[in-house]
């Protein structure tokens, strides 16, 4: 997973590619939210734009991130979504959970960096 650091490193952008079903892919999601937990990073963004499949396991992976993020008073976005994965987003009324944008530009926008 390519892990992208913009904004004079400010803000973490994830971009995890495949299926999040509890694999491969799902492991390296949750080592990037740790690794940048241990650099004390407060914003980033999840680009899901590659994601072609998520399951349960994928989406307590993006609930445990967002989680750690809240509590220690920073915030995740999420990016990308197709057409598929914003219906699972719906359905799961998760929508009212994350702040999702349609691409990597408003995400990062809506840091509104100074």
């Amino acid at each position: 997973m390519k892990v992208e650091k913009l904004a004079d490193g400010e803000v973490a952008v994830l971009h995890p590619q495949g299926s999040l079903i509890g694999d491969k892919e799902t492991d390296e999601l949750r080592k990037a939210f740790e690794e940048l937990r241990k650099e004390g990073n407060a914003r980033a963004v999840v680009d899901l734009g590659k994601v072609n499949y998520i399951n349960s396991t994928g989406i307590g992976a993006l609930i445990a991130g967002y989680n750690d993020y809240s509590q220690r008073g920073g915030k995740i976005k999420l990016c990308g979504l197709s057409d598929r994965l914003e219906n699972v987003f719906v359905i799961t009324k998760l929508t009212a959970v994350f702040d999702i944008h349609p691409n990597l530009k408003e995400a990062l926008a809506g840091f509104a960096l100074h």
